[in-house]
């Protein structure tokens, strides 16, 4: 695309250089620039992309876009000014990919929890059902046939705008998005035109960021807001939809200056999609809908009472695109394990343990009350805080942890540029005075400090990093995945060839 086609409809204060250029590309990353790509050098809350125009130009920008004129820039570098450069990002990237979200029927998915859950149900109900759904989430991208690991829930708005188009080259009729808080305070999801809302729950996490709950709402909310801004689409005519998890007492706030259509569901609240008669077990969920007067049996592979909810919300939008219930429950029955989620780790000594990427004091209790739901020995958890993340979480996620469990050791999460101990202690005064909690900051050790307290009675969750399969220091990032690590340790100890007291694996 030559750049004065692109810059059109942009409103820009000024351009110093040629705009007849071939732009091959849009980006906001200067380590991800391709020769030809226009570079977008916003101002971040830390970095300022002005910074990194010279990484831009020696990987082949040839056009920057920026707040400031820089003089001593090379004249071959056409460079386009406008004052907030963060403001124009998205309908830069929407016009050089031709608006991609017009061209599909595209559900996001924003709450606390159960955002990469319900997403993969969602795209599980809509592949099942005869189109090819694509995926942004937390976990990994999936455009048509290809699966990418993810860098962030979700991505700068040229990556997804970029990410949406391959999805309408590569056959997708749908898409569903994991969008977070953080993304749309930052405008991440701008001129991303969305069919369908997903409110899942709003519960104490990033408040590093937002500093108060209102703040963290007011961002979600944005997301429902967004529902009135544009048309029907010919392709979903029924009209903008947001589907609320009436349960939470966020619900009625997260949909405030919001006219679209609403479809509530949940377990306790009346509910239009709600679950009855619950009934959970090591294998799976199996539970009543209630919708319009009909009843229908679900019954879904995974377990735990988040995920009666997660489904909930999936068979809302299969409401939505006229699904017959039926047709949505025999599909549930074959739902895949997400992975990271409550994740089985099948091993040698025949041990339940299971890995989640609980991070929270309120994840952590879903999770251990699922647990205990079916527990006949005990519950060992290992779990962590995050470093550089919100501090005043951490006493509440060990508080969690012993009042579930029946043994708790305390380890190292991802500290990033916090101190290890410093998590640690911050953490431990969230237990009771009497609490027989066990500290070991190395996590491997930790995760084998639990197996070899564990009999094939007992239940080991391991939480905190689900399926991620690194962990941040301040110095260095390492290869390390709860699950591979869970399963080798296991093996070392069914061949005889491990002793955790001496041998770390």
């Amino acid at each position: 695309m030559k750049l004065k086609e692109l810059l059109k409809k942009i409103p820009v204060r000024q351009i110093k250089g040629s705009t007849n250029l071939n732009i091959t590309g849009v980006c906001a990353n200067s380590k991800k620039i391709a020769p030809g790509n226009l570079f977008i050098a916003r101002k971040g809350r830390v970095y300022d992309g002005a910074t990194y125009i010279p990484e831009a130009i020696a990987s082949g920008a040839i056009a920057v876009l920026t707040d400031i004129f820089d003089p001593f820039l090379d004249k071959k570098i056409t460079q386009i000014i406008h004052s907030d450069v963060g403001s124009i990002e998205g309908i830069v990237a929407a016009h050089y990919y031709n608006f991609p979200s017009n061209e599909l029927f595209l559900v996001g998915v924003t709450g606390t929890n159960g955002k990469t859950t319900t997403s993969f149900f969602v795209k599980h109900l809509l592949d099942y059902f005869g189109g090819v759904c694509g995926l942004i989430g937390t976990i990994e991208y999936i455009i048509g046939d290809h699966c990418y690991r993810a860098i962030r829930t979700t991505p700068d708005v040229p990556s997804t705008h970029k990410l949406l188009r391959e999805m309408v080259i590569q056959g997708c009729s749908n898409a569903v998005m994991e969008v977070t808080s953080h993304a749309l305070d930052q405008n991440r999801v701008d001129f991303i035109d969305f069919d369908i809302a997903i409110f899942t729950n709003l519960t104490l996490d990033h408040l590093d960021y937002h500093e108060t709950m209102e703040n963290y709402c007011k961002a979600k909310n944005k997301l429902f807001r967004s529902l009135n801004s544009s048309k029907n689409k010919k392709k979903y005519p029924r009209g903008r939809t947001a589907i609320v998890n009436i349960d939470s007492s966020w619900s009625e706030k997260i949909t405030e200056g919001c006219s679209a259509n609403l479809i509530t569901y949940g377990i306790v609240g009346k509910a239009d999609v709600k679950a009855e008669n619950i009934h959970l077990s090591p294998s799976g969920t199996a539970f009543t809908l209630c919708y319009k007067g009909n009843l229908m049996t679900v019954k879904l592979p995974l377990v735990g009472r988040f995920n009666v909810y997660n489904s909930l919300a999936a068979i809302a939008v299969g409401i939505c695109c006229g699904f017959p219930l039926d047709k949505m429950a025999e599909a549930l029955a074959s739902v895949p394990v997400i992975a990271g989620r409550l994740e089985p780790v099948s091993n040698p000594l025949g041990l339940k343990i299971y890995v989640d990427f609980a991070h929270s004091d309120d994840s952590l209790q879903n999770v251990l009350e699922c647990l205990q739901e079916f527990k006949t020995g005990r519950i060992i958890t290992v779990f962590g805080c995050g470093g550089n993340r919100d501090a005043e979480k951490r006493p509440k996620m060990a508080r969690v942890c012993e009042m579930y469990s029946d043994i708790v050791i305390l380890t190292s999460d991802n500290p990033r540029n916090e101190d290890p101990v410093d998590i640690a202690n911050q953490a431990i005064k969230g237990f009771s005075e009497n609490s027989t909690h066990i500290v070991e900051l190395d996590r491997e050790l930790a995760i084998d400090k639990a197996i070899s307290l564990a009999n094939q009675n007992d239940i080991i969750l391991i939480a905190g990093k689900g399926h991620e399969p690194y962990q941040v220091f301040s110095h260095k990032t390492i290869e390390f995945d709860d699950r591979k690590v869970a399963l080798k340790l296991c093996q070392k100890r069914a061949s005889g060839s491990l002793s955790a007291e001496t041998v770390k694996a």
